[in-house]
């Protein structure tokens, strides 16, 4: 085996929670600081409340809204290229100018967006 490999042990380790509960444990570590132990838990205390541990919710929801709007944006620009695609094909068939039956459209969404 071999020798000097193993992390120094610490008998006397303090875990702190942040609802101000103090115990002693072993660890590798001389101090611990923990959001949630069995004094504060809700599992133990039988509350009903969300551990929002730094604001995590609201990232999450921050991050899905802007998930979903950026999918509704990507979702807005495929039908304008698709419209665009569709008028300058129709153009063609008529014989007419097809970059501009595209640029008719995409000026016609522009216009609708800064509205």
């Amino acid at each position: 085996m071999k020798a000097d490999i193993h992390p120094k042990y610490y008998p006397n380790a303090r875990v702190i929670c942040s609802c101000g509960a103090t115990w002693i444990t072993g660890s590798t570590v001389p101090e611990i600081r923990t959001d949630v132990c069995s004094t504060c838990h809700p599992f133990y205390t039988g509350e009903q409340r969300i551990v929002d541990t730094a604001g995590q919710v609201e990232r999450f929801m921050k991050r899905l809204e802007r998930r979903q709007s950026e999918s509704a944006r990507r979702e807005l620009e495929a039908q304008i290229r698709r419209e665009a695609e569709e008028a300058a094909r129709k153009a063609r068939a008529r014989g007419g100018n097809a970059d501009a039956a595209a640029a008719e459209v995409y000026a016609k969404y522009a216009q609708a967006t800064q509205n």
